[in-house]
């Protein structure tokens, strides 16, 4: 199968003009829709300064966000058609490396480049915006900590898998993307059992929940739905946010429930037990398993699109490069690759919705009453100052989860 230059760049161009344009929309509907007046099923939990407080945080991250991926959109375009590609392309070769270590230094130098320009942005968010709107409590120090430790983990696990499949694409033969697939698929299994172990730790101290009336209470409605359950731990994060959460990680006998400390400060017993029962009907329904799967099949189906496009000559010319490279080929199959990518995420959406919702429903069945996880979800919305009327195509193309009133009047309907 083979495509013109000239095919591939239009291609390409559109997607990254019309993924500009589409999320530009979105954000304009989106603001928009704050004209709507606060719904009265907050009138308990927002007042009229904080329901102004959350829109205005949503106008700055908005706003900002529309700078950002104007900035982005920019500096790829002048990058792109300037020859960038091919002057680090030809630095990387002076140096005579094979071709696994010049994949590797390839791909560093441009990550490192979007580093380097997405760092002021990162740091206006932080100590900007967050901090302007009471949420951030990362300092300076923590913040470097974090960077560090956070290239540490890219260049060690992003090294390893890289190279890995550098060198099935180009010794592998006909058969190299099976292979690719098989080695990302183990990959992923052996970093979801070692995240909650050994990386989440690196970051956050995790204390196991204190014995008492709220650790009593998770035990006994996770015997209740025949949930093993002996890892409940209490994350501090609000050394970085004040914002609240809970999750479900890892799988096995390494799985836990993890509550955020700020979390525990919000919440009466019954809506934690509500919160966690939303997280342990996840796993129950086995959508953990199924967002595996799917993102697996995902993968099996872009390693066999880059076993045809890899070496494709029109890929190269339309990037302005003088020689044909796996490791140049996979940047820019992924920029080919956007708008599957684009379709695809969207379908991911609307499934996670879906489950989301089967959660909050899983957890007022089994907990016989929906009105405490109604509570939590009005209190989680109120202390992060959540879009109570976010637009609905916005909520199409962005959302993982239901605008909190779907949810909570779906809630209502059990």
């Amino acid at each position: 199968m083979q495509f013109s230059e000239q095919f591939i760049t239009i291609v390409i161009l559109v997607t990254l003009a019309g993924s500009y344009l589409i999320g530009t929309i979105a954000d304009f509907l989106n603001l928009n829709n704050l004209n709507q007046p606060l719904p009265a099923e907050f009138n308990n939990h927002f007042d009229q300064k904080k329901y102004s407080d959350s829109q205005n945080y949503l106008k700055a991250n908005t706003k900002f966000g529309f700078i950002t991926s104007s900035v982005d959109l920019v500096i790829i375009l002048l990058f792109w058609f300037s020859g960038g590609f091919q002057m680090i392309d030809s630095f990387v070769r002076s140096f005579d490396f094979n071709s696994i270590i010049s994949g590797l230094f390839f791909t560093g130098i441009l990550i490192f480049l979007k580093f380097v320009i997405s760092l002021p942005f990162t740091l206006y968010t932080t100590f900007v915006i967050e901090e302007k709107f009471g949420f951030n409590k990362t300092t300076p120090k923590l913040f470097i900590t974090d960077l560090i430790k956070s290239i540490i983990l890219l260049v060690t696990l992003g090294g390893i898998l890289l190279s890995t499949i550098l060198w099935f694409l180009e010794f592998g033969g006909q058969w190299a993307w099976i292979m690719c697939w098989t080695a990302s698929t183990l990959f992923l299994l052996v970093v979801q059992y070692i995240v909650p172990t050994w990386i989440m730790p690196l970051f956050n101290k995790f204390t196991p929940l204190e014995d008492g009336p709220l650790k009593e209470s998770i035990i006994s409605y996770a015997k209740s739905i025949d949930f093993s359950l002996s890892n409940i731990f209490v994350m501090d994060g609000s050394k970085r946010s004040s914002k609240s959460n809970a999750f479900f990680a890892g799988f096995g006998k390494n799985k836990r429930i993890v509550l955020f400390d700020t979390l525990i400060k919000e919440q009466s017993i019954e809506e934690l037990v509500s919160v966690l029962a939303h997280e342990m009907g996840h796993f129950k329904k086995k959508h953990i398993i199924k967002r595996m799967v799917l993102g697996i099949f995902q993968m099996g189906f872009i390693f066999y699109l880059i076993s045809i496009f890899i070496s494709h000559e029109g890929l190269f010319h339309a990037f302005f490069m003088e020689e044909i490279s796996i490791y140049a080929g996979l940047i820019f199959f992924g920029m080919l690759y956007s708008p599957i990518d684009l379709f695809i995420s969207i379908l991911f959406q609307i499934s996670s919705r879906k489950d989301e919702y089967e959660a909050d429903l899983f957890a007022a069945k089994t907990i016989k009453n929906s009105q405490p996880l109604i509570n939590a979800l009005k209190k989680l919305s109120a202390h992060n100052l959540s879009n109570l009327t976010p637009h609905p195509f916005y909520v199409f193309l962005n959302y993982s989860h239901p605008p909190v009133l779907a949810r909570i009047n779906t809630l209502k309907s059990v």
